[in-house]
């Protein structure tokens, strides 16, 4: 017996439509893009990327600040999650 939360059907267009109790777990809302990648166990689905790859050059100084420099200790108080 299949499983509903885990088995879906292609359409006659072509369209799949994801069962809502993954959608809900993953976030997945209407209008999410999605990458589609073809692997040896079948088809993957992730989320597409919002931004297009950048190199640090190409944005770096793009954000204007007007003030003195922060101090390494001020920094690492406003981020404590980035912190090893």
């Amino acid at each position: 017996m299949s499983d509903p939360e885990r088995t879906t059907t292609v359409s006659t267009n072509g369209r799949v439509t994801l069962p809502k109790a993954i959608r809900d777990r993953l976030h997945w809302g209407a209008g999410t893009r999605l990458v589609v990648e073809s692997t040896a166990d079948g088809v993957l689905l992730k989320p597409a990327a919002s931004f297009p790859p950048t190199e640090i050059d190409a944005v770096f100084g793009s954000l204007a600040f007007d003030g003195p420099a922060k101090s390494v200790e001020e920094m690492d108080g406003a981020a404590p999650w980035e912190r090893g």
